[in-house]
C-alpha cells in the first residue's frame, strides 16, 4: 500500500480565498450565521437598531420560534425532479412567493443601502418594497432596478407630502402601495433607548471607540454621502440631515388619528394594488376586505411596536380562512429559512415577506450578503418542497403541516 496515494485519496485542500467577504459568506450556512457575522462587523448601536424589538422582545422572539411549532407531514414517491415555485400575485407572475419588506435607514448597515437590496431582488425577480423612511430615493432605486418594486407609505400628518410621494412612485414605475398601519405611536425599543440611538448617529466618545473597533463600517460611513431620509430630503425640517431620535421623528410626522378613512384617501390617489401592513386580528382583516384592499400583510412590525402582539405564524390560518381568497394574505415576520416560507404557505398565506433576514446579509457582507440570503431562502424553499412531496405552489395543502402538541418545549436559537 502506498501511504502517499492513500493520503491523497482522502484529503483535498481547499483553495485559498483572499477575499475576506467571500470567505465569510462561504462559512454562512444559514441566516442565523449571517446574523452573527453582522453582529461582529457592525457597531453595537447599529446592530441593535436592526436586531432589536419592543420592550422585552417577546413578540420578536416568538415571531421566529413560532415556526418551530409547526412540523411537516411530508408525502413520498411523488417525482419531485422538477419543482416550480412560481406564483401569480396582483396579476403579475413572480418566480417565488417571497417579497423583500420595507426597512428604514438601511444605509446604516451598508453604504449602498436600498440600492444593494433592490439590485439583489431584481436579479431573482422578487418584489422590493422601498420604505418612505428609506435612505435612497424612489428615483434612485428605480434607476438601478428593473424588477418589480413596491412603495411603502405612512399616513403622515402632511398629506400633501404623502400624495407627492405616491405620485413619484407611480411615475417611477412602482406597482403597489403598502400602507403601514401599526405606527400610530412608536413602540418602546429599549435597546435604542439604552444606546441613545439617533438618526443619523451622534458622534461621541462611545461612537469613536465603536468606530475604531469596526473600521470597515466606519470607512464606509465616512467615504460616502451623508445618510438622510432620501425621499423627504429638503422637504421637511426632520429629514435625517441632523440628529433626531426616533420618538421625536414619529411624534412630529406620524398621525395618531389614523383611521379607515385613510384607505379611501389612498385609493383616490392610487389605482394599483394597495396592501395594508400591520393587520394583527381577524376582525381587522375582515374590515380590510370590506374596504377593498388587494393585500393584507399580517405583521407586528417585526416585534418592534407592541410587545406581546400575536406572532405572525399563529394568525395566518385564521386570517386566510376569514378572507377566503378575497384579498391576498402576506405573512411578514420571523422567516429565516425556506422551510418557514413553505409552512406559511401551507397555513394559507399567498406570499411571505422578509426584512431582518436580508438586513443581516447586508450588514455581514453588503450586496453579496443579500444575494446569499436570497439564495438560502429560495434554495431552502425548493428543497423543502421537494422533501415534502410538493412540485408546485398549488400542490401545497393544509395537511402538509401540523401544530406540535408540546409548544412549551420548542426551542430554536437565533433571531
Amino acid at each position: 500500500m502506498n501511504p502517499v496515494r492513500s493520503f491523497r485519496s482522502l484529503v483535498r485542500f481547499r483553495p485559498i480565498e483572499f477575499r475576506s467577504r467571500t470567505r465569510r459568506l462561504s462559512r454562512a450556512a444559514s441566516v442565523d450565521d449571517l446574523r452573527l457575522q453582522a453582529k461582529r462587523r457592525l457597531p453595537r448601536a447599529v446592530f441593535d437598531y436592526i436586531d432589536g424589538g419592543a420592550e422585552d422582545e417577546r413578540t420578536l422572539d416568538r415571531n421566529v420560534s413560532g415556526y418551530a411549532r409547526v412540523e411537516f407531514r411530508p408525502r413520498i414517491l411523488r417525482d419531485v425532479s422538477n419543482v416550480d415555485t412560481s406564483i401569480s400575485l396582483f396579476g403579475r407572475s413572480l418566480p417565488t412567493p417571497l417579497i423583500l419588506a420595507p426597512t428604514g435607514f438601511t444605509r446604516i448597515a451598508d453604504p449602498q443601502g436600498e440600492l444593494a437590496v433592490a439590485r439583489a431582488a431584481a436579479r431573482v425577480g422578487v418584489p422590493y418594497n422601498l420604505s418612505t423612511m428609506g435612505t435612497r430615493s424612489i428615483e434612485e432605486v428605480a434607476a438601478v432596478s428593473d424588477g418589480p418594486k413596491w412603495f411603502q407609505v405612512y399616513a403622515w400628518r402632511d398629506r400633501g407630502l404623502v400624495a407627492e410621494l405616491i405620485g413619484r412612485a407611480r411615475d417611477a414605475g412602482y406597482e403597489a402601495i403598502m400602507l403601514t398601519v401599526d405606527t400610530a405611536v412608536l413602540g418602546r425599543r429599549e435597546r435604542d433607548v439604552r444606546q441613545g440611538t439617533t438618526l443619523p448617529p451622534k458622534i461621541g466618545l462611545s461612537t469613536i471607540v465603536d468606530g475604531v473597533i469596526h473600521p470597515a463600517w466606519t470607512y464606509g460611513l465616512l467615504t460616502n454621502d451623508p445618510i438622510t431620509f432620501a425621499n423627504v430630503a429638503g422637504r421637511h425640517d426632520l429629514d435625517g440631515s441632523s440628529a433626531i431620535t426616533l420618538a421625536d421623528y414619529t411624534g412630529s410626522q406620524f398621525d395618531p388619528a389614523l383611521s379607515w378613512e385613510e384607505v379611501e384617501w389612498l385609493r383616490s390617489r392610487w389605482d394599483g394594488p394597495i396592501i395594508l401592513k400591520g393587520v394583527q386580528t381577524v376582525a381587522d382583516a375582515e374590515l380590510a376586505v370590506a374596504h377593498g384592499v388587494e393585500g393584507i400583510a399580517i405583521s407586528n412590525h417585526g416585534g418592534r411596536q407592541l410587545d406581546d402582539a400575536p406572532p405572525v405564524i399563529e394568525l395566518i390560518e385564521p386570517v386566510a380562512q376569514a378572507v377566503a381568497g378575497r384579498s391576498a394574505v402576506i405573512a411578514d415576520g420571523g422567516v429565516r429559512r425556506g422551510g418557514d416560507i413553505l409552512k406559511a404557505l401551507a397555513l394559507g398565506a399567498d406570499a411571505v415577506m422578509a426584512g431582518r433576514a436580508y438586513l443581516y446579509g447586508l450588514g455581514a457582507a453588503g450586496e453579496a450578503g443579500v444575494d446569499h440570503v436570497l439564495g438560502l431562502l429560495l434554495d431552502g424553499l425548493r428543497r423543502s418542497m421537494a422533501l415534502s412531496g410538493c412540485r408546485t405552489i398549488g400542490e401545497i395543502e393544509r395537511d402538509l403541516v401540523a401544530w406540535r402538541s408540546d409548544p412549551a418545549n420548542v426551542e430554536r436559537g437565533g433571531r
